[in-house]
């Protein structure tokens, strides 16, 4: 029998990635682009700029009516550029591991269990990209997996930061911890945040926008942490949005990790 956490391969999907920011990310990034769309209405200099990104990377460009464009993306908020991956390439956890190994710090890992919501999960990508995170973890079931909203909402960070997408997230935060490494759940009832020791090698694992993390999930962490409010003002609003905490204790980490 394989080992948690080895089962994964390396998995791959077709996706279509828009807006200035996020395209100029993917075509750096080195991933393999199939085909970079220019709304016709581009000013030359900005099309040029694309135009030579594209031929960098070996992509054909497209010139696009306006309205074509907004009908392939699915959005008016396209920004005049598209770009169709040839693959999204879902990392594993031992690259997760790796990454943590060739930058030689203790691993900083943050688990998405059942974040739905795709601007949410590319908000979390970008935070964790931002605050030196060595990789993020989502389930295949029950979530959604990196699409050209989650690659826009992370502002290309998703392009640049290693997304491993497991079958079983429970068996992730098992080999997770095979690896000494501290396991934190967001969520109410945990030690406050002032009070909780995140140095070292540490993954924090973000709940569903809706319910929080699941219960097996809250069983495999080693600890919860909760993110305090002001008094008074818990009533009809008792909880962070998901991305909002993965931002404050994201950059927690950072913080403590820059102090040393």
């Amino acid at each position: 029998m394989e080992r948690p956490g080895r089962e994964q391969t390396p998995q791959h999907t077709d996706t279509l990635v828009w807006g200035k920011n996020p395209v100029t990310e993917l075509l750096k990034s080195g991933e393999t682009v199939d085909t970079v769309y220019l709304a016709d209405s581009l000013p030359q200099a900005v099309a040029g700029y694309y135009t030579a990104l594209a031929k960098q990377g070996g992509a054909v460009v497209k010139r696009v009516p306006g309205h074509k464009l907004q009908k392939l993306c699915g959005t008016a908020d396209h920004q005049g550029v598209a770009a169709r991956a040839a693959e999204v390439q879902y990392a594993t956890l031992e690259d997760l591991f790796a990454a943590a190994d060739a930058r030689q710090e203790p691993p900083f890992l943050v688990l998405c269990d059942g974040v739905e919501d795709p601007h949410n999960l590319g908000a979390i990508i970008r935070s964790a990209y931002l605050c030196g995170a060595h990789g993020v973890v989502i389930p295949k079931r029950g979530g959604v997996g990196v699409t050209g909203t989650v690659m826009k909402a992370s502002a290309g960070a998703a392009a640049r930061l290693p997304v491993a997408r497991v079958t079983n997230l429970a068996q992730a935060i098992r080999a997770i911890k095979e690896h000494n490494i501290f396991v934190y759940c967001a969520d109410l009832g945990g030690a406050p945040l002032s009070r909780t020791d995140f140095s070292g090698a540490v993954a924090l694992v973000l709940g569903s926008e809706g319910g929080g993390p699941g219960a097996l999930t809250r069983k495999l962490c080693d600890a919860a942490v909760t993110l305090e409010m002001a008094p008074g003002q818990a009533t009809g609003v008792d909880s962070y949005n998901v991305s909002v905490a993965a931002g404050i204790l994201c950059y927690e980490v950072l913080r403590r990790r820059t102090a040393k």
